[in-house]
């Protein structure tokens, strides 16, 4: 099994950074290295990195701003490994996670995979909330495929692994944000390599910390499927419009129940039903009452945020408006 190489891009959070690589300390496999790129950071990393330097086997790297996918394909160039593993600065990562993969690859290789993520017991109500919301079955999020090897599974950036070939075949990320991972992932397929869900190789995302935090980063979300319409066609499709059937679903309910209407009654039961099923699945999951309780505010935030963006960038891409200011030219 070829070693491990884990690349961070960071931008501004020397205290995640701590905490994550502090998790990484703590991996039952130890053949890998820690690559971190500090993407033009104003406020560096390198104190917290060099802290755990006797630890790790870690290289720190310091480039101009960029973009993350950038400072994912730069971390990858630096990287000795033969397998690539890349985080988001704001993941902890579980004791067995790197022993979990090489178990997984040593049982089906394959070029690229993708795990889902999870809450910590550390985690705050609202960022429990948030991650039950954001993978939850009833919402827009989901693990895309419940299997342990989906065909055709799309890995995404927070928590992903590549093979050498696959970076030295694709050139990496071709945009640096704005749904670079989707981008990627969608060349990795077309190019013929394998890809898989490794359900068991999951991560503690911390996502936003605040609802405002949250709302913007699920408008950016939005925004990021128009923009992977623009280099790949068939990416815009009915089930991409759901949350805006919601979101105008919603306003219409509350209209028609203002109003005094039967049928406005009849659909506000039905959407606090819903809300409700997705609480109670949180409780579940969670056993937080805290987050239940704030569950069906996140999703109300989730669904709309995220109309907004991608309206917002289907006008802008109708009026011929390009956010890709940077980007490689492949092809």
């Amino acid at each position: 099994m070829p070693k491990f190489s884990v690349v961070v891009p960071i931008y501004n959070r020397p205290d995640e950074i701590s905490e994550l690589l502090e998790t990484l300390v703590r991996q039952t496999y130890k053949d890998f290295e820690v690559v971190v790129v500090e993407d033009g950071s104003t406020i560096p990393c390198k104190e917290e990195v060099m802290a755990i330097a006797d630890r790790l086997d870690i290289k720190y790297y310091v480039k101009e701003n960029g973009g993350q996918g950038f400072a994912r394909n730069f971390g990858y160039e630096k990287a000795s490994g033969e397998y690539f593993i890349v985080f988001d600065s704001d993941c902890l990562i579980p004791d067995h996670y790197l022993q979990t993969v090489h178990d997984s690859l040593e049982e089906a290789w394959v070029d690229a995979y993708g795990g889902p993520d999870s809450f910590h017991p550390s985690f705050t109500n609202l960022q429990k909330a948030i991650s039950h919301t954001m993978t939850s079955g009833l919402t827009t999020g989901g693990l895309r495929g419940g299997k342990v090897r989906v065909k055709g599974f799309h890995p995404r950036s927070f928590n992903m692994g590549i093979s050498r070939e696959v970076f030295e075949k694709t050139k990496g990320y071709r945009i640096p944000f704005m749904g670079e991972d989707m981008e990627f992932s969608k060349r990795i397929i077309e190019s013929g390599f394998k890809t898989a869900l490794f359900p068991d190789a999951f991560v503690y995302h911390k996502r936003r910390t605040s609802l405002g935090k949250f709302a913007k980063q699920l408008m950016y979300f939005g925004r990021a499927r128009v923009n992977l319409s623009r280099f790949h066609t068939g990416q815009l499709k009915p089930i991409h419009f759901l949350p805006i059937v919601f979101a105008f679903g919603t306003i219409l309910t509350v209209v028609l129940a203002a109003l005094g209407l039967l049928i406005g009654y009849i659909a506000l039961g039905v959407l606090i039903f819903y809300l409700l099923a997705v609480a109670v699945g949180g409780l579940i999951k969670t056993k937080s009452p805290g987050a239940a309780l704030l569950i069906p505010m996140v999703v109300l935030i989730q669904f709309f945020s995220y109309s907004y963006g991608l309206i917002y960038e289907w006008i802008r891409k109708l009026r011929g408006i390009d956010p890709n200011t940077k980007y490689i030219e492949l092809y």
